[in-house]
Formats: structure tokens, sequence, C-alpha cells
């Protein structure tokens, strides 16, 4: 079974596939520069004890984000 949701609902170890990246012109533009776009394979490796940032591993690196902006990364999540 598939399920979208968030890049901040993930829980550390879980993965997911981008499907839409959305936020104001200029933070886009910025997220999808750091290589958050459709289609990549993104894992949750570590969150914060106060839960922000997350960082993420995607393309072969490590990218940390705040929360609030994984909010607008939706993913698909797909559940054995």
């Amino acid at each position: 079974m598939e399920e979208i949701l968030t890049l901040a609902d993930l829980k550390v170890g879980e993965s997911g596939v981008i499907t839409g990246v959305e936020g104001e012109n200029a933070l886009r533009c910025r997220l999808l520069d750091m290589g958050l776009i459709p289609k990549t394979l993104v894992t949750v490796r570590k969150v914060a004890p106060a839960g922000d940032p997350i960082e993420l591993r995607l393309r072969g690196y490590e990218l940390t984000i705040r929360r609030g902006d994984a909010r607008g990364i939706t993913v698909l999540r797909e559940r054995v």
C-alpha cells in the first residue's frame, strides 16, 4: 500500500520518493537547487532532540533542513 505524506511526517530510517515541492518562489527554488526534486529518493537519517531540524540522505549526500520547510515537500511512502 502506498501512502502520500510530507517529508516532515517520515520517521528516522524511513524513506520516500518526492512527489512535489511547494513554497514561496525563492524557497521553492532553493529547495530544488539543493536536490529536492520530484522522483528523488530521500531517507530521514536524524532528527534533532527538539524535532527541528531534520537530516536527510539523498543523491549521495546529507542535507539538513527545517521541519517547516519539510512540510512543503510531499513524498510517496510505500508500506510493506
